[in-house]
């Protein structure tokens, strides 16, 4: 478990250093002309050695950066107070970025659920909650990040399919999932970075399409879809519009049509609604009988 340490000062130690390193080197330089040269030459290296021990303990940490203090492979605590502070110098440290990081994976070739090939790529925004697991629970933690993403988009992919064509039945697809494809995604990226002492702030689909070999297959399958779901429409409409101009013809009694003037109505209606191109009107000189 993660465990904060809190280090003293580091100016008054600087200080001390600094004075100590004068002092010594003042000592060095006035033993030649003293009676008793050996103590002042011997106090003057001792001034300097602890000079120098003092200054091995000094370090800087900055804003949402930590360090990680470890004492002869003991963990000791993390350092998380900023500004400039001082440790035992036998402590080995090594820092650690507490800041918010933004991954944006490869565009990933995989399968989906109903097995047809997709491009994925994802955003996602991570940030190291726990020190302790991050340095010792994992080899290399940004690496570890990279790999697992990429393993939960994989993962995401193969359990969704890619759209209602292919499962008409699926709750929810890569296209038109949104938030919910994001959420499952963010949830399955801290399930396996949680180790590692990683949370995610936030995990998004920055790229998703078929893979070029069906690119245009699957395109033409939903222009065709869509035409159809169109000509559904617009034959519901005439089919409507034709009832309402029969039952208007009725009711104000504007013209009696038997049943085989109706039929050529309905027809002729027909054609001209669902029609693509406006119809063009012959005038009959005739009767319909002729």
């Amino acid at each position: 478990m993660e465990k904060v340490f809190k280090p003293i000062s580091g100016y008054l130690a600087l200080i001390q250093a600094i004075v100590g390193l004068i002092a010594g080197v003042v000592l060095l330089i006035n033993s030649g002309h003293e009676e008793s040269a050996g103590l002042f030459v011997l106090g003057g290296i001792l001034l300097v050695v602890i000079s120098i021990f003092l200054f091995k303990g000094i370090m800087v940490v900055n804003p949402n950066h930590s360090r990680v203090c470890v004492f002869f492979g003991k963990y000791i605590g993390t350092v998380k107070e900023n500004g400039l502070l001082w440790v035992n110098p036998l402590y080995t440290t090594f820092r650690i970025s507490l800041r918010a990081q933004n991954l944006e994976s490869a565009k990933l070739k995989v399968n989906d659920k109903m097995g047809n090939p997709i491009e994925i790529a994802a955003v996602i925004v991570w940030q190291v909650q726990d020190t302790y697991k991050a340095a010792f629970e994992v080899a290399d933690y940004d690496h570890y990040v990279k790999i697992q993403s990429e393993a939960a988009i994989r993962h995401l992919a193969t359990t969704c399919p890619y759209d209602l064509i292919e499962d008409e039945t699926a709750s929810i697809t890569l296209r038109d999932g949104g938030d919910k494809v994001n959420e499952l995604l963010e949830k399955e990226l801290n399930d396996r970075l949680r180790p590692a002492g990683i949370i995610i702030r936030e995990a998004r689909i920055s790229h998703l399409a078929y893979a070029a070999e069906i690119a245009g297959a699957m395109l033409q399958r939903q222009q065709a879809t869509a035409i159809v779901a169109a000509r559904y429409k617009i034959v519901e409409g005439a089919v409507g519009m034709v009832e309402l101009a029969l039952e208007q013809l009725s009711k104000k009694e504007i013209v009696k049509l038997d049943e085989e003037k109706k039929a050529t109505m309905v027809s002729n209606l027909m054609v001209v609604l669902c029609g693509e191109k406006g119809a063009q009107p012959i005038l009959n000189t005739g009767t319909l009988y002729q």
